[in-house]
């Protein structure tokens, strides 16, 4: 009898915190210009929109044909080696409105699947060594995929304006200001150079 309360529980942790770092993801686009956007921070071409728009991809296969629950718009199919990495960048053509307001809808798409199915519902991900799943095993992977999108969002937005995602309040209490910052990164730097005697 525990055993439903407990699915039931774990549904809504995990739906609960995937719902938190969606709009963490959103929130690192906040105050930026089209260029910051959308320009390449990594070798790879890593940028922000980039990585809304690789999400919004991803999440509406794994909440959508995996479940037999297709979103109802045009995405590049898995296995269509053409449009490989096409969902990691943003064209001229498309905006920044169209990207978040996709991701959007995706989100209700997916919610709307977690909602109608239980914790344990079978699914079915083609391009996984072992392709028959639970929601279970989908809801933790996409909720780690978004993590660490997010993560990368954290640092790229910090590349580009030095805005971080703190309670900013609590920073001032603490006397956590600019300031203290870039001597937080002497301080680092030092470090780094002193435990490596091939430094100059």
């Amino acid at each position: 009898m525990l055993v439903p309360v407990i699915d039931d529980f774990a549904k809504e942790y995990l739906h609960s915190d995937l719902r938190e770092i969606r709009e963490a993801m959103l929130r690192k686009l906040d105050g930026l210009s089209e260029y910051d956007i959308r320009r390449p921070l990594t070798s790879t071409g890593t940028n922000l929109l980039g990585l809304v728009k690789h999400l919004s991809v991803s999440e509406s296969r794994y909440f959508g044909e995996v479940f037999g629950r297709p979103f109802p718009e045009s995405i590049p199919r898995w296995d269509d080696v053409e449009q490989r990495g096409t969902d990691l960048w943003a064209t001229e053509h498309e905006t920044r409105e169209e990207i978040t307001s996709r991701y959007r809808r995706v989100w209700e798409h997916s919610d709307a699947t977690i909602a109608a199915l239980a914790i344990d519902s079978p699914g079915y991900v083609p391009w996984w060594p072992r392709p028959d799943v639970m929601l279970f095993n989908v809801l933790v992977h996409v909720l780690t995929e978004t993590s660490r999108h997010a993560g990368h969002a954290d640092i790229l937005r910090e590349q580009l304006d030095g805005e971080v995602e703190m309670d900013a309040e609590a920073m001032a209490r603490r006397g956590q200001d600019a300031a203290f910052w870039e001597n937080r990164r002497a301080e680092i730097e030092r470090a780094a150079r002193a435990a490596d005697p091939t430094t100059s």
